[in-house]
């Protein structure tokens, strides 16, 4: 449910050097930290598996062009047993990001938007969204949201300007109240808000949670507990590749004590589910 696209294959990046470094750094990764789309399907080709793709439209707080989320759903059209397209766009442009959110569903066939309010840096509760928020519930997409810390500006002389508090999960809490057909995905463990995200998809019917950009050896106690019980329905499967690639997360995972069915429905069944995919195999 979870992995980006950094690069259109032509030089052009969603991030500059200095964040592109910063995050390689927090990661510790020495994978290629700006694989193509086509090498990414090619990753998950291998591996059997399919998986939510996306950029982040972070055009005003970055000053640089984003990736074009339309390129990317057209790209992933060549490779749709494996590549599954969610859009993004910047919440800054109002009604202009209202007019693309639409044309990205009903032309290009996005199943979902992928939201960074840090690097974007936007307090998602603002009812300034709103109509963004409206629109994607009538669309019938998935919002899904970074919520917690994050790799990008890691490290960094004030973290190079990102403001943590914007993902703060509970300012999502206001969105979910008030558009309760849009179906929202709250991405990473939101370490160090854990238990606020626990608390919204407990109490929330249309909030979900995945489990990307941390190693599951890292989890929160509270997290793995409430993933094979309570949210077992709820949960899951993403790695944050490429910062963090999926055959790493999984052997991971595979060291946690989740009965096997608890297991099956976070690596496939509730995604297929949440993602309109059709019935389990």
């Amino acid at each position: 449910m979870h992995a980006h696209i950094e690069t259109d294959g032509h030089g052009h990046f969603a991030l500059d050097q200095e964040l592109l470094d910063a995050s390689a750094q927090y990661f510790r990764g020495d994978q290629e930290r700006t694989p193509t789309l086509e090498r990414i399907a090619a990753v998950y080709r291998e591996l059997r598996m399919a998986a939510v793709v996306f950029t982040v439209d972070a055009t005003t707080f970055l000053g640089r062009p984003a990736l074009s989320s339309e390129e990317i759903a057209e790209r992933c059209a060549d490779h749709a047993d494996v590549l599954i397209p969610f859009g993004s766009v910047d919440p800054h442009h109002g009604r202009e990001a209202v007019k693309r959110a639409r044309n990205l569903v009903e032309a290009y066939g996005v199943r979902g938007f992928k939201f960074h309010p840090s690097l974007q840096a936007f307090d998602p509760s603002d009812r300034a969204h709103y109509p963004l928020w409206e629109a994607l519930e009538e669309l019938g997409v998935i919002a899904l949201f970074h919520t917690g810390q994050t790799g990008i500006g890691a490290g960094l002389p004030g973290g190079r300007g990102i403001k943590l508090r914007y993902s703060d999960p509970m300012l999502v809490d206001d969105v979910a109240a008030d558009f309760p057909r849009l179906d929202i995905v709250l991405a990473h463990p939101s370490v160090p808000w854990v238990d606020s995200s626990l608390s919204m998809a407990t109490h929330k019917a249309n909030v979900h949670l995945d489990l990307s950009g941390w190693s599951p050896k890292y989890f929160p106690p509270q997290l793995v507990r409430q993933a094979r019980t309570l949210l077992q329905d709820k949960v899951l499967f993403g790695s944050d590749l490429p910062v963090l690639m999926p055959g790493r997360w999984l052997s991971d995972f595979g060291k946690l004590e989740i009965p096997e069915p608890v297991r099956h429905k976070i690596l496939k069944g509730n995604a297929v589910r949440l993602l309109g995919l059709g019935r389990t195999r």
